[in-house]
């Protein structure tokens, strides 16, 4: 027996020793390369590019001055549009305070594309709807320019739809980092990224429940599932996430944890938005930036991370009301907040603010399409746009209340719609955007993309052409307002007549014009030639290829709404056309210069032919088609010029009226195409009309460009070209 146990001794123990440290060895290598590989994955995420993040697209930034013409009611508009809060000490960025007429503003600051705008406190004072004076109060300073920061008006976003404002942990309270760290992981700063007691409860609580597997997280595990793993519930996912846990906190240091989980954490849904992190969070549902909340908007915060669809405060306010006291509670017993403190939070409301999205869709859109056309990636980038809120404001109010007033007003004027574009007469910028009655829903694009008969409106192409050849034509030169026919190719005669079916024999040129007459236009561009009209259209602005036709000379063309206001840019900027734009400045994300899009400006006609053209314009809104409307709604020291545009059977009804500081074009009809009714001045000139009286633009008159010289004729003084030589001069080739 002894002999026997001697044998077994020597035959096999020896060989079970050998493969038993094999196999270990074995398993210490492939765990060991697995562990080697979670790091890599671990690594190159966390010190990479962490998130994809949309570009941000900004209004115009609000810049004060002194002598600015800004009303005290604009102004808190603008405040309160920004998430800026009254304060009677307004000590802290975000706040403001005003009594009468001077207002008390600490701004939040902002990198600007060429000068960063630093948060300050300023005293601003106005009189008489401008402002009077301009100082910093610490220093006592006086300033010449203040820039507000912008509005933000939208998002583009990756494809996956995430969302966030990336915040650094020195700029998230104290009073958030507690409350979270008190809820989710009090041993954060303890642990080695996971903990051992809560992973043997949480391993005791699925063997008892059956397959669903409990969490027991730290924050670095949460963050480890948010940030590399799927939701997936298994032991491997979990085997993974407490191995990449302990490498992340191995690697680095509880504060780079914590800075990482605060923008990653995910917190709300906005439509198909995913929304990610607490600055974004602090924005989407308080409409202010992170550091300018208080506690009770950090414990609600604190609360989404447990769940954001079970506590959305939007749709169970209740319930995220009492889970944030619950949050309050546990602060209290941490030792963290005071009895009283916690108390006035507790009974603090929510204090949502409206979530907007996309402010302004119309806008938004042509933003796109001009940003695709520059071939940026859109990622990341910090887009400064030409927008004006209070002009579009504007724009919106006059443009609804107007279509219902003409719907109450007019037969057959059911189911209209409009459009308007509000651009910068002397730089091309597009100010605002008004896309029908519903100005804020996402759908049809009228102000880009609905092609319409702009009728009259193609006039004054061919009165300019005329006044170009100023040997042959001047503002009182008689044209024929008489019977015109023509045969066309087809056999059929076309006979064109003026509206209300009279003829008027020889008028003034500008008469005709003014009075928008059909026969006379008629005359005028056949006697001058369909490719000189072809011509003077293109150097306007128009870049659509199109085959001249006799009817187009009374604006049977369709065009869309974007297209007239490029061609009555070039008129209002008196021969000198600029592309119509709506960005200004791209930086990337942390502010950092991109690309600035200065003005471009070709002068395409010279000023003294446009010049008169303007004249005509002017009396043709004083005097002519659009008399009745400007004596109703303009005040006589408006200097404004502009044409209406109706076509067959009013299907259509424009109107583009201009100063020396705004253009706005106008369209009102039916999607449908049906007959509404309405002519141009009664129908867009109407809107048109209330939109300028609310914003009352700068309307000096223009100076008298070099070869023009003013005669009276009968009662009226009348501009004529003087200088054949200035006046043909033409420096650039537009027609391209």
């Amino acid at each position: 027996m002894l002999f026997f146990n001697k044998k077994r001794t020597r035959r096999y123990t020896p060989y079970h020793f050998r493969w038993r440290w094999l196999i270990l060895f074995i398993v210490m290598i492939l765990l060991g390369a697995y562990v080697i590989k979670l790091d890599i994955q671990v690594r190159q995420q966390f010190e990479g590019k962490r998130w994809a993040l949309p570009a941000r697209v900004y209004a115009r930034p609000l810049e004060f001055y002194t002598e600015k013409s800004l009303t005290t009611e604009n102004l808190i508009e603008e405040l309160k549009a920004l998430g800026y809060q009254k304060n009677a000490s307004a000590k802290a960025p975000g706040q403001y305070h005003y009594n009468d007429n001077e207002f008390i503003i600490t701004t939040r600051g902002f990198e600007f594309w060429d000068v960063p705008e630093p948060s300050r406190t300023v005293q601003v004072r106005f009189a008489d709807d401008k402002v009077i004076s301009l100082k910093e109060s610490y220093p006592d300073r006086p300033l010449a320019l203040l820039r507000l920061e912008p509005q933000l008006i939208g998002k583009i976003y990756p494809s996956h739809n995430e969302d966030r404002i990336l915040v650094r942990l020195d700029e998230v309270p104290d009073a958030l980092t507690h409350a979270l760290v008190a809820m989710e992981d009090r041993q954060f700063y303890e642990h080695w990224g996971i903990s051992i007691r809560g992973l043997v409860r949480a391993l005791v609580a699925n063997l008892r429940g059956g397959k669903r597997l409990q969490g027991g997280s730290t924050l670095t595990q949460q963050l480890v599932k948010n940030f590399y793993l799927t939701s997936e519930r298994s032991f491997k996912r979990k085997f993974n996430e407490a191995i990449m846990a302990v490498l992340l906190e191995w690697h680095y240091s509880k504060n780079e944890i914590l800075e990482v989980y605060m923008n990653e954490i995910y917190l709300g849904q906005a439509g198909k938005r995913a929304i990610h992190g607490m600055g974004l969070a602090a924005q989407f549902f308080f409409n202010r930036p992170l550091k300018e909340l208080e506690l009770p908007q950090f414990a609600l915060l604190v609360t989404l991370v447990r769940g954001a669809s079970l506590y959305n405060p939007r749709r169970h306010p209740e319930r995220a009301k009492k889970r944030r006291n619950l949050v309050l509670d546990v602060m209290l017993s941490t030792g963290k907040i005071s009895k009283e403190v916690a108390k006035a939070a507790k009974e603090a409301p929510l204090g949502l603010e409206k979530n907007t999205g996309i402010l302004y869709p119309a806008f938004f859109e042509l933003v796109r399409r001009q940003l695709k056309d520059l071939e940026l990636h859109s990622q990341g980038l910090q887009i400064i746009t030409t927008l004006d809120p209070l002009i579009q404001k504007a724009a919106e109010k006059a443009m609804v209340e107007g279509l219902e007033k003409l719907e109450g007003k007019h037969r057959n004027t059911q189911d209209l719609q409009g459009a308007m574009i509000v651009v910068g007469s002397q730089n091309g910028e597009v100010l605002a955007m008004v896309n029908g009655k519903a100005t804020h829903s996402i759908g049809f694009n009228r102000p880009l993309d609905a092609e319409r008969q702009i009728g009259s409106l193609v006039k004054p192409a061919i009165y300019l052409a005329a006044l170009e050849q100023s040997k042959r034509y001047n503002l009182t030169t008689p044209i024929d307002d008489t019977p015109y026919q023509l045969k066309m190719k087809s056999g059929k005669i076309w006979k064109p007549k003026n509206y209300g079916g009279r003829s008027h024999g020889q008028v003034p040129l500008y008469r005709a014009l003014a009075r928008s007459y059909n026969l006379a236009t008629i005359h005028l561009g056949m006697g001058l030639g369909l490719d000189k009209i072809t011509d003077t259209l293109k150097r306007l602005g128009l870049e659509r290829e199109f085959q001249m036709y006799p009817a187009h000379l009374l604006g049977s063309m369709a065009l869309t709404p974007l297209e007239v206001a490029q061609m009555y840019q070039t008129i209002a900027g008196y021969g000198f056309r600029t592309p119509l734009r709506a960005i200004r400045d791209i930086s990337t994300h942390d502010g950092k210069p991109l690309k600035h899009l200065s003005i471009s400006v070709k002068q395409c006609f010279n000023a003294a032919p446009v010049f008169l053209l303007n004249y005509a314009l002017q009396t043709a809104l004083r005097k002519g088609t659009g008399r009745y409307n400007a004596r109703k709604y303009l005040s006589e020291d408006m200097v404004l010029g502009g044409k209406t545009g109706t076509t067959n059977n009013s299907m259509d009804s424009w109107f583009a009226g201009f100063g020396n500081e705004l253009l706005a074009v106008t369209w009102v009809g039916r999607d449908d195409n049906k007959p509404m009714g309405l002519t141009g001045a009664s129908g867009a000139m109407v809107i048109w009309s209330n939109f300028i009286k609310a914003v009352h633009p700068r309307s000096d008159a223009p100076v008298t460009p070099e070869g023009v010289k003013w005669r009276k004729v009968g009662s009226e003084r009348i501009p004529f070209i003087v200088n054949q030589f200035a006046a043909n001069i033409v420096l650039n080739d537009c027609s391209q």
